[in-house]
């Protein structure tokens, strides 16, 4: 009997020993979490990692872009090509050039190009350019961050054929293009009736306004109720900024 409470003793003892040495390595995991936590916690609680700035020189190679213009945007592309090369060349430090047998503009990186984005805001233009804007309203692609070209067919509203297609084009150009003519000037964009491909420039904002003004025109809703609905998310728009 003396025997068996003594190594019932030895167990406790024992047992009493590996509770202390797991209380010990569960208060140092707890403070190596804790010190984690302080150490996250500066920069707002959350770690920011910092990367170096990418410039085009760390990219060896040129890259180049191609844009293709239809025929019927050629001869305005040679009318206007002073234009169109000025600010891609002295602003944007890009190398451009007319492919006449290919119909396309090639767009080039040089040596003295600086921005990353420099290639893509040219080829947006020049596509803005082929799709019918003007060059005064597309060079604001260039200058800006913030504006979009959004396409869709009057088709994709709603199906219609015939006059009745040709009617509907008629009530978002409106009388002189008075109608279009509104529209661009309340919203701030700029839009182009290519026969039923219907282009919009513009924030992402004012292009939605615009496109909701097209599509209640397409369906058929008069111009003056239109006119009224675009006053008042104008206002709310004007409210906003």
């Amino acid at each position: 009997m003396s025997q068996y409470i003594k190594t019932t003793e030895v167990e406790n003892v024992i047992s009493e020993q590996t509770l202390n040495t797991e209380s010990v390595k569960v208060s140092n995991k707890r403070s190596r979490e804790d010190e984690e936590m302080k150490d996250s916690a500066t920069d707002g609680g959350v770690k920011k990692t910092s990367f170096p700035q990418i410039t085009i020189e760390d990219t060896e190679e040129e890259q180049i872009r191609k844009v293709t213009i239809p025929f019927n945007r050629i001869a305005p592309l040679k009318a206007n090509w002073q234009q169109i090369y000025e600010p891609i060349v002295t602003h944007l430090k890009l190398q451009i050039r007319m492919n006449t047998k290919t119909r396309k503009v090639e767009l080039k990186t040089s040596k003295s190009t600086k921005e990353t984005s420099a290639l893509q805001k040219a080829a947006d233009f020049v596509h803005a350019f082929s799709l019918g804007f003007e060059v005064n309203d597309a060079v604001a692609i260039l200058r800006l961050d913030d504006l979009y070209i959004d396409s869709f067919d009057v088709e994709d509203v709603k199906i219609l054929k015939g006059d009745n297609l040709s009617r509907a084009i008629g009530r978002v150009a409106g009388k002189d293009g008075k109608t279009k003519f509104t529209i661009e000037n309340v919203t701030k964009t700029r839009i182009v009736l290519a026969d039923k491909r219907i282009h919009i420039l513009g924030s992402y904002s004012n292009i939605r306004v615009a496109k909701d003004a097209i599509c209640d025109l397409i369906i058929g809703s008069p111009p003056g109720k239109v006119y009224a609905k675009l006053r008042t998310v104008s206002s709310r728009i004007a409210e906003r900024f």
